[in-house]
């Protein structure tokens, strides 16, 4: 069976983190998110997987390759070209780069599913399948009900009696809601669907053809079911996507490492005197970092592979992505590193070598800088906290 993974985007929404790193390439406790999706796909019975890349799209290839390790077939399409011998990414919208494989040679010749390469999902593809043949439908929105109040972060899908999709709410606000069902990013297709897909130009499936095919009263439907969808669309749906896997909110997907005492986990070869460090779980630290004596570490936590925490730095419900060195007595509560970036849960980042506080979240892969005594407070400071 076929599906396709979207993973063209540029993922603005997620910087910094996607400067250097593809949506679908952000790890969950190391892992890729689109490695979860590889495997759901597969536990279903699709094995031949296309997917669209451009917004460093090496980075994708290069992990995933033909998939054999992963235990499907994969192939790619780019969209972009080359400019002074650099890949310079020009996504076609989800619709366009569909489009673009099946004008390159018709792939998709039977009931096919393709899902956003951005969410942590455990859905049950087979029956949604299944539902959708049943309707005798063109095209199937796989939604979710969310409650009332969240309806505002998310476009609303607003069908009959039958499931029969009449029309789209984007992001309504509360009171202006016509329904609770939201579209997840998950879409089960016919063959036919390319009769309302044009060629050659930009076109997107939420903002395109599915008001074409409302338009033209296509068999369109919408299957509400129930499943576990954990997106991370935002840097605050992945600050919190990493603190519900870590307390465990999140079915399928293990904690990695070595249990070395309760809820504290460990990879190889972790460097710390564990009686002289304050580590209250659910806590991930990767292999190979350091925690020096007299650092606190509290859950939900994830500190990546290669990174040192310093003398009395507390890291607080904070993820520290790899080779970060955290100084010392620096106080991260709600926070997120990534490279000389230290972002808020809500969103906001401070560039720290931009702010020239590079000296308190540094590489470890460089010397370290050494800067004047600061006090605690002066710290929080810098950093938007309370002392």
């Amino acid at each position: 069976m076929k599906a396709m993974v979207l993973a063209a985007g540029k993922g603005t929404r997620v910087r910094p983190i996607t400067y250097t790193i593809p949506k679908p390439m952000i790890p969950i406790l190391q892992k890729p998110v689109m490695e979860f999706l590889l495997e759901l796909l597969r536990q279903h019975g699709f094995d031949q997987i296309m997917v669209n890349v451009s917004h460093l799209a090496n980075e994708i290839e290069g992990y995933f390759r033909d998939g054999q390790r992963f235990g499907v077939e994969i192939a790619y399409s780019f969209e972009g070209r080359i400019v002074d011998g650099e890949l310079v990414g020009e996504a076609l919208g989800s619709a366009g780069g569909m489009r673009k494989i099946q004008d390159f040679s018709p792939f998709f010749d039977d009931t096919f599913v393709v899902l956003c390469g951005d969410a942590l999902i455990d859905l049950d593809l087979t029956e949604a399948v299944r539902q959708h043949k049943e309707k005798g439908a063109i095209a199937t929105i796989i939604t979710k009900s969310v409650p009332l109040k969240q309806v505002p972060s998310y476009g609303v899908v607003v069908t009959d009696a039958n499931g029969r999709i009449k029309s789209f709410q984007e992001k309504p606000k509360v009171e202006e809601a016509l329904s609770t069902d939201i579209n997840t990013g998950i879409y089960v297709f016919e063959p036919e669907i390319f009769d309302y897909i044009p060629s050659g130009q930009e076109f997107d499936i939420g903002g395109d053809l599915f008001p074409r095919l409302v338009a033209n009263d296509a068999p369109f439907y919408a299957i509400r079911m129930d499943f576990e969808w954990v997106d991370i669309g935002k840097v605050p749906d992945y600050w919190q996507a990493i603190q519900d896997v870590l307390t465990g909110k999140v079915k399928g997907v293990e904690i990695p490492g070595q249990e070395i005492r309760p809820g504290v986990y460990a990879g190889l070869n972790v460097r710390a005197n564990w009686d002289k460090v304050n580590i209250q779980g659910p806590v991930y630290i990767g292999g190979m970092a350091h925690l020096e004596d007299g650092a606190t570490i509290i859950g939900p936590t994830m500190i990546g592979p290669n990174c040192s925490i310093c003398s009395n730095a507390i890291v607080d419900r904070s993820v520290i992505f790899e080779y970060s060195r955290i100084g010392p007595g620096v106080r991260l509560v709600d926070k997120l590193v990534f490279g000389r970036y230290c972002v808020d849960k809500s969103g906001a980042s401070i560039d720290m070598q931009a702010a020239a506080l590079d000296w308190l979240i540094t590489d470890t892969r460089q010397a370290e800088v050494i800067k004047p005594p600061i006090e605690h407070h002066e710290i929080a400071e810098l950093l938007g906290q309370e002392a």
